[in-house]
């Protein structure tokens, strides 16, 4: 009897165990993952913090300087300490995920979508996030993978400063304080998406 009680609480553990294994190496819905998004910024509506990871890029050009020369980079970078840690928090959290929590299964795209992208000479993901043929290292011995970056770099950067924030900073944090801009803004990103989608991306390609 000792021993079937032994064995039966062995089983519930080892069960117990790959649930929890399975919470984390499986994707999660988007009603938890978007509820837990949420949870975060009532924690940063309560203490008076407005997310943004664009707004990091400001923060380290006046830690490299450039407040001497532009006054748009004169402030004090140390009030935004915090939003730093986050962005170390995301690079840190995105590489365990990525190299550790990773599963082939997790990612599932449209068939069609897939047999679209190899009208254009992109591979499938394959269980990843993103085609090699778009962000593996071979695009940077590619001159025209090169030109893409560095020209799509520059306007996400002009974009992001030109409206205020990128799209964490108005689609997550501007929305939730309930800003028209950031509502302008996100139907700006959307319409831009699908220029690019169904426009743009195959003249590149």
């Amino acid at each position: 009897m000792i021993m079937l009680e032994y064995y039966l609480i062995e089983y519930l553990l080892l069960h117990q165990n790959l649930i929890i294994m399975n919470i984390f190496f499986q994707t999660w819905p988007w009603y938890v993952s978007g509820f837990i998004i949420g949870l975060i910024m009532l924690c940063l509506i309560y203490f008076g913090k407005s997310f943004g990871m664009s707004s990091n890029l400001r923060s380290m050009c006046t830690i490299m300087g450039a407040g001497k020369r532009t006054a748009f980079f004169d402030f004090d970078w140390k009030s935004q300490r915090w939003n730093l840690v986050v962005v170390l928090g995301a690079v840190l959290g995105g590489f365990v995920a990525a190299n550790f929590m990773s599963d082939p299964s997790n990612v599932t795209i449209n068939p069609k979508t897939i047999e679209q992208l190899a009208t254009y000479g992109i591979d499938a993901p394959n269980g990843k996030l993103a085609p090699n043929t778009l962000f593996g290292p071979a695009v940077f011995q590619s001159p025209k993978g090169i030109a893409i970056l560095l020209v799509g770099g520059l306007l996400i950067g002009f974009g992001t400063r030109y409206a205020g924030g990128c799209t964490s900073g108005h689609a997550i944090s501007g929305l939730s304080n309930l800003q028209v801009p950031s509502l302008k803004a996100v139907i700006g990103f959307f319409i831009g998406g699908l220029i690019m989608a169904y426009l743009i991306f195959p003249l590149i390609f």
